[in-house]
């Protein structure tokens, strides 16, 4: 069955806030996909020197979005306190920019598994109107935040 999360319930599950929380709502989320949306606004921080005049949403950023996307997903397949745990990137792979992403901008974040268990493997893709705007593979693993810093 699939799920579907605003605000409130997405800052339960992610440790990330303002300005760095990058998902608005949580569109769909099964066992095998998570489809996030984030609205992109002029009033973001980065934009301010990213860059002034073309104001362009950073790439890392939307790996980021991808990531974030993933911890909602994996958080439905391993006992996941975010309290007390929290899920970090452990490599990314086959990164593609394809189009620039500028204020005004939906973005559909798409995430799907392609390994589960104490390490996973996903695949994400980011779309504007449809049209793929950037992907990648990435590795992410869970840790207790005890033992991070």
């Amino acid at each position: 069955m699939s799920e579907v999360m605003k605000a409130e319930q997405i800052l339960g599950l992610l440790p990330h806030r303002y300005p760095f929380l990058l998902i608005d709502r949580v569109l769909e989320l099964t066992d095998e996909r998570v489809l996030c949306l984030k609205n992109v606004s002029f009033n973001e921080p980065y934009f301010q020197g990213h860059f002034p005049g073309v104001p362009v949403m950073p790439g890392v950023l939307q790996i980021e979005a991808m990531a974030q996307a993933g911890g909602i997903l994996a958080s439905r397949a391993v006992e996941f306190d975010p309290t007390t745990h929290v899920m970090l990137f452990m490599a990314i792979d086959a990164v593609k920019f394809r189009k620039a992403v500028t204020p005004g901008d939906q973005l559909h974040i798409e995430v799907v598994p392609l390994r589960k268990g104490k390490i996973f493997k996903m695949k994400g893709e980011i779309k504007v109107d449809g049209k793929v705007v950037s992907s990648a593979e990435f590795l992410a693993g869970l840790a207790e935040k005890s033992k991070v810093v």
